[in-house]
């Protein structure tokens, strides 16, 4: 008898690139490793990780838009 295989919860959301500074997924917020071995993490390996993810990706945005020029942060037709 076959045991019907369970889906593997995951953070992806197809926004596959990694950015070059911190090898995080700017999609999920994954570590090049942590992408890789995916798949081998136990459940609670996979659920540290994803605790860990919206600190990551909070990071990542905010590095972005202090990254940028006022002009390019501010909305359209609008300059500061």
């Amino acid at each position: 008898m076959q045991r019907a295989m369970t889906p593997i919860a995951s953070p992806c959301i197809r926004v596959c690139v990694l950015d070059s500074r911190t090898d995080l997924c700017i999609g999920c917020g994954r570590r090049r490793a942590e992408i890789a071995g995916w798949r081998g993490y136990d459940d609670a390996e996979r659920d540290r990780v994803m605790a860990e993810l919206p600190e990551r990706l909070r990071l990542m945005t905010s590095r972005a838009v202090r990254g940028r020029t006022k002009r390019e942060v501010s909305p359209p037709g609008q300059t500061s």
